[in-house]
């Protein structure tokens, strides 16, 4: 092995062990715990080194979110996975994503709420945002409608979800609800 590929790892594997130590951190006490001088103590590296691989909390914020709407994009493609009834299908992208919001609100955040730096809907919106938004409409774009653009559809179903969970997750609506609200979605914007 070569020196520049050791040295390229060794960076490689700060920057996860970075991402990973914010992630933990924001999800354990939220985001504005995490800071350059906590992380630095945390992993135990210097302030420079940190800024070395991301210039601030903002690129953090970023790195965290492209992890996290890879790993909702795998969740949703999972939950769908073998699932041939298209409302079944549909619920069962709901569930996956609401739970996914509960599970890492931090991480939901980062991609969603925060600013991370990061393009959404253009030209260089970054690949795991647009794999996130196609793992949606993989399966809302085959029951949008005559006439319905599958992406907009999908735009409007992806809203109403991230209403549900942001509105939950405040305390707005109660969580006892949680499937009869997946269940009226379903059935009133679903076209079979």
């Amino acid at each position: 092995m070569s020196v520049h590929t050791r040295k390229q790892r060794e960076q490689a594997e700060r920057e996860r062990l970075i991402v990973a130590t914010a992630r933990e951190l924001a999800e354990q006490q939220g985001w504005d715990a995490v800071t350059t001088r906590r992380l630095a103590e945390r992993i135990e590296y210097s302030q420079p080194v940190l800024y070395s691989h991301f210039r601030g909390k903002r690129e953090i914020i970023g790195a965290v979110a492209l992890e996290g709407a890879a790993e909702l994009a795998a969740a949703v493609r999972a939950a769908t996975l073998g699932v041939t009834d298209p409302r079944a299908r549909v619920t069962a992208l709901a569930r996956a994503y609401l739970d996914f919001a509960e599970r890492h609100p931090a991480v939901y955040d980062a991609i969603f709420q925060l600013d991370g730096g990061l393009a959404f809907a253009q030209d260089d919106t970054p690949e795991q945002l647009k794999d996130a938004f196609a793992a949606l409409l993989e399966t809302l774009g085959e029951v949008a409608g005559d006439g319905v653009a599958p992406g907009l559809f999908t735009e409007l179903f992806w809203a109403s979800l991230h209403g549900i969970a942001t509105l939950t997750r405040a305390g707005r609506q109660p969580r006892e609800f949680a499937e009869q609200r997946i269940g009226l979605l379903v059935e009133r914007l679903v076209v079979v």
